[in-house]
């Protein structure tokens, strides 16, 4: 169905489940496997635990009776109550939920039983779509994950996803109608998307959309995610490879370094973001 992504149509036996993440109860992920493919993604342990033989962002697994599922949970007599994340382990509007509409259906089922505080982590601008539904939450809030504004930069670290143009143009929408948005600066790539200029137009694009709750992360040294990242460097950012090495050796002195660049930025723009 999508180009050089093997997906299959899975059952699943669970779709509402406890999560550690804090601040959640639960978390919500009706697909397996995500085709945003971004190379610094931790997500990517989850290879382990499918049978898939392919790399993480080139398979899919689309949880058919997700919404079933979920409601047969929600009805039971231990009612859940709490926030819930939708999207821990993958993308909920990933670009198959055009087609399947799982997270869609999802979100019906928790309109209708009003139990659920509901979270979205995202990097895609479809949830827009999903707007009149997210009104008729008990409570909603999004997130939008965006690394950088550079269109080049962006298809090379997270090419499945929506450019991040458009998903400053989805977070301003659910802000004019009411839902509550926050940005996700993560992670920051050492010499690509952590240089001034690029957090200077990021962080100003943001302020100028009324966000003020955004937060930033490093970089997760995973062997997996690192042995990706710099085989892209090389490809495609050659003049940034020392920096990201010498983050990977001295993360302290990165860490002071980076703060010492957000405290001047932060002038400029009139808030400050926070660490994770």
């Amino acid at each position: 169905m999508f180009q050089n992504i093997v997906s299959r149509e899975i059952l699943c036996k669970s779709a509402l489940n406890k999560t550690g993440i804090p601040g959640y109860k639960y978390c919500i992920n009706p697909y397996i496997g995500c085709t945003h493919a971004c190379l610094y993604c931790y997500a990517s342990f989850m290879c382990r635990f499918t049978d898939h033989q392919e790399k993480w962002g080139r398979f899919l697994d689309v949880k058919v009776n997700f919404s079933d599922v979920l409601a047969k949970q929600l009805r039971s007599r231990t009612r859940p109550e709490g926030k819930v994340l939708l999207g821990s382990v993958t993308d909920a509007y990933q670009p198959a939920e055009a087609i399947y509409k799982i997270t869609r259906s999802s979100l019906e089922v928790l309109a209708d039983y009003q139990l659920l505080e509901v979270h979205i982590l995202t990097k895609s601008a479809l949830v827009q779509r999903d707007l009149p539904m997210l009104r008729q939450l008990r409570a909603c809030k999004v997130g939008f994950t965006i690394t950088t504004l550079d269109l080049h930069i962006a298809r090379v670290i997270e090419s499945g996803a929506s450019p991040p143009q458009l998903r400053v143009a989805a977070a301003w929408e659910l802000i004019k109608a009411g839902i509550p948005v926050w940005i996700f600066i993560s992670p920051l790539l050492p010499g690509v998307t952590d240089t001034e200029e690029s957090l200077a137009s990021l962080l100003h694009t943001i302020h100028e959309c009324g966000i003020r709750e955004v937060l930033l992360d490093r970089l997760n040294p995973y062997p997996a995610v690192v042995q990706r990242l710099k085989s892209a460097y090389r490809k495609h950012f050659p003049e940034a490879l020392p920096e990201l090495k010498e983050y990977l050796r001295y993360p302290g002195i990165y860490q002071d370094r980076i703060e010492g660049r957000l405290q001047q930025i932060s002038e400029l723009v009139s808030f400050r973001p926070y660490f994770v």
